[in-house]
């Protein structure tokens, strides 16, 4: 079997499960369970992304990118939304008269508007980083991302490197793991 490195469109490894894109859905209020969805990574609440571009603008203007980094620092690398998130929240925020635009350099630089400036005041307040000021809840969502990760490289060693017999122990013990996941979420581990 041909082994080969898949990569997004934005350069990062592309394994079918990219939970990075959303906050750890850690300890504190409104926090969901797990949402995630084969091959195409977890769609985390909106919100979350449209509150953190309305507060990261609250400090000074940005690029799209600019706010995808500075996110991404300020949860210490857990957080770190995708394009696909974060362009289109833009978009919405500008067609709602919240922030506008201005192109300088072939890039789009994002303000607040003055009809945007409460809502942003607001949701600075509650800035969605501040979660991740927790050292000890980094720590645990470093850990379980890493896990998940050493987890994707061995399935796809066995995938692309093992034979019949080892593929087939393997998806056994996927079956195993994925039913143990779902009973901690039903209580029952």
């Amino acid at each position: 079997m041909r082994q080969f490195d898949r990569r997004s469109a934005h350069g990062r490894r592309a394994t079918g499960f990219a939970m990075w894109d959303q906050p750890f859905p850690g300890p504190g209020p409104g926090r969901g369970h797990g949402r995630g969805r084969p091959g195409g990574g977890r769609r985390g609440r909106r919100g979350d992304v449209r509150a953190a571009l309305l507060a990261l603008l609250t400090e000074q203007p940005m690029h799209g990118y600019e706010m995808i980094q500075e996110l991404d620092q300020r949860t210490g690398g857990i957080w770190r939304p995708s394009p696909g998130s974060v362009y289109p929240t833009l978009q919405l925020l500008e067609d709602e008269g919240l922030i506008v635009s201005e192109q300088t350099d072939g890039r789009k630089r994002f303000t607040l508007s003055d009809e945007g400036r409460d809502e942003a005041t607001r949701a600075a307040e509650r800035a969605p980083w501040s979660e991740f000021a927790d050292p000890a809840a980094v720590s645990s969502a470093r850990e379980f991302r890493d896990a998940a990760g050493g987890i994707m490289n061995a399935l796809r060693e066995v995938g692309t490197a093992g034979n019949e017999s080892q593929r087939t122990q393997a998806l056994e013990v996927l079956k195993e793991t994925k039913r143990k996941l779902y009973a901690i979420l039903a209580g029952e581990g």
